[in-house]
């Protein structure tokens, strides 16, 4: 299955951990801190699980220099209660968060959720979805390769990032609700004071160029959901 690159100082959970992921078939490899992570992230790494309280160089730092080189997917493991972790995390670019402590049930799930969504965990979906091309207006979506394209130019989008965008442009000029965006695209049900679908809509909001017209190309729609622009 899937390589996971696991970043925490903790020694009890890393192997710990290692031993559950193992038995669920995933091959793991262990860093002590950002700093070893670094060193340690390939090409064939699948997921970063990236704990934000480390010595050497912190989980935000690590993310931070992580993506000025790597698209690699990272839920990240965060405080119980530090939502200032999680919005930080989001916005350098994580998939996901997951506060400690955690269950090793929910764990093995926001890790399936996202290697699903980024093309990792159905090698039958994605070699079906591998010539798929979504057009509209001037963004052109690859789901199989899990590239986005405006204006002619690849924009840095990571995969949750694009499977969210993916979502809406298969939608266009339908609200959607908030539910249906966690439930279907991150995996999970939506709950209280969640803002994962906010940074990630703010991240896309960000990285598009803006429409020729100057209209926003996706409209909040509060209590409701959102909504991909039309006309």
């Amino acid at each position: 299955m899937a390589n996971i690159l696991l970043i925490d100082d903790d020694t009890e959970l890393t192997s710990l951990l290692k031993d559950l992921l193992e038995l669920e078939g995933y091959s793991v490899n262990i860093a002590d801190n950002g700093q070893q992570g670094l060193e340690k992230i390939a090409v064939d790494t699948d997921l970063v699980l990236l704990d934000v309280m480390m010595p050497v160089l912190n989980g935000m730092e690590t993310l931070r220099r992580l993506r000025d080189q790597w698209e690699t997917p990272v839920l990240m493991l965060t405080a119980k209660g530090e939502e200032i972790d999680r919005v930080m995390g989001l916005e350098l670019g994580a998939d996901d968060y997951l506060p400690k402590p955690f269950s090793d049930r929910e764990l093995l799930a926001r890790m399936r959720a996202i290697l699903r969504r980024t093309g990792k965990g159905n090698d039958e979906k994605r070699t079906d979805d591998a010539q798929e091309k979504l057009e509209y207006q001037d963004i052109e979506i690859f789901p199989g390769k899990m590239e986005v394209y405006c204006q002619q130019q690849l924009i840095d989008l990571t995969g949750t990032e694009t499977a969210l965008l993916t979502y809406l442009v298969r939608r266009p000029g339908t609200i959607v609700a908030k539910a249906d965006i966690s439930l279907n695209v991150l995996g999970k049900r939506l709950a209280p004071f969640d803002r994962a679908i906010d940074m990630h809509i703010s991240n896309i909001r960000k990285k598009l160029p803006e429409r020729a017209d100057g209209k926003p190309r996706i409209k909040t729609l509060r209590g409701r959901g959102y909504l991909l622009v039309e006309v």
